[in-house]
């Protein structure tokens, strides 16, 4: 058998190799014909391989841990476009290369509705990547030489998804505006894009003082872009002063008397 399994490993049916022994008593119980053996076999490596795929795709968005939207507090947001954030989820924008724009205060749930998005691609079959404006940023600003900082702007416009979360939340100079706008514009009717934002496009100048491409960067991201704006009170905020409201209604312990 161990010779058996060695020749399946190298012909690439490593999982067939793995579960050989298994794979033998339960075709030798149902008594299946070689048929059936081979259907088995083949949707067996289908499921792994399928699976190996999405672990290595995960891996690399640098997605990370995240709320499914499931624990979404839909009632919770004076304004939200809930069919829009659903039409998101199942995808719709990818195949037309259109972009997602969440627009809210902090604490609001648009990361977490990005993650989900990133997420869904994830299962759908796509490559994605999710990262901070800060991250990327930070990254391109640090390559030395010209040709590294092609081939890192490439890595990020070649992304099938790429989601660009907490635009608004630092400022940046000139340079750093050019490389997103060189990012954007790569992408621009080609792949598409999720970005996120605390500030309307009318304050994006604020991040980028003195940067002549805010408003052509504005111009390519909003062009073919499903605008989602979601206004409110901060979850957090809410859930802290459920924290504090819920610490101060228990009764204090007294300290036993010394004997």
């Amino acid at each position: 058998m161990s010779a058996l399994a060695e020749a399946l490993k190298a012909i690439g049916l490593t999982h067939t190799a793995a579960e050989l022994d298994d794979l033998v008593a339960l075709a030798t119980k149902r008594r299946w014909s070689a048929t059936q053996l081979l259907e088995h076999i083949a949707e067996a490596e289908q499921r792994e391989r399928a699976q190996h795929s999405l672990d290595k795709r995960i891996g690399r968005s640098r997605l990370g841990t995240f709320k499914p939207l499931a624990d979404f507090d839909w009632a919770w947001p004076t304004q939200i476009d809930r069919d829009a954030v659903e039409a998101a989820i199942q995808l719709d924008f990818l195949g037309a290369a259109r972009n997602v724009v969440l627009i809210a205060p902090q604490g609001l749930g648009k990361t977490m509705i990005a993650q989900n998005i990133a997420h869904a691609a994830l299962l759908a079959g796509h490559s994605a990547l999710f990262v901070t404006a800060a991250q990327m940023l930070l990254d391109l600003g640090a390559q030395e030489s010209a040709r590294a900082l092609d081939r890192r702007i490439r890595y990020y416009a070649s992304r099938p998804l790429l989601c660009i979360d907490e635009i608004g939340y630092l400022s940046y100079d000139a340079r750093n505006a050019d490389l997103l706008f060189q990012v954007v514009s790569r992408r621009y009717e080609r792949k598409s894009l999720v970005l996120t934002t605390n500030l309307a496009f009318s304050d994006w100048p604020t991040i980028f003082p003195n940067a002549a491409c805010t408003t052509a960067l504005i111009d390519r991201v909003v062009h073919h872009a499903e605008i989602i704006a979601i206004a409110g009170e901060s979850y957090r905020r809410r859930e802290a002063q459920a924290a504090k409201a819920a610490k101060a209604a228990k009764p204090s312990r007294r300290s036993k008397p010394k004997a």
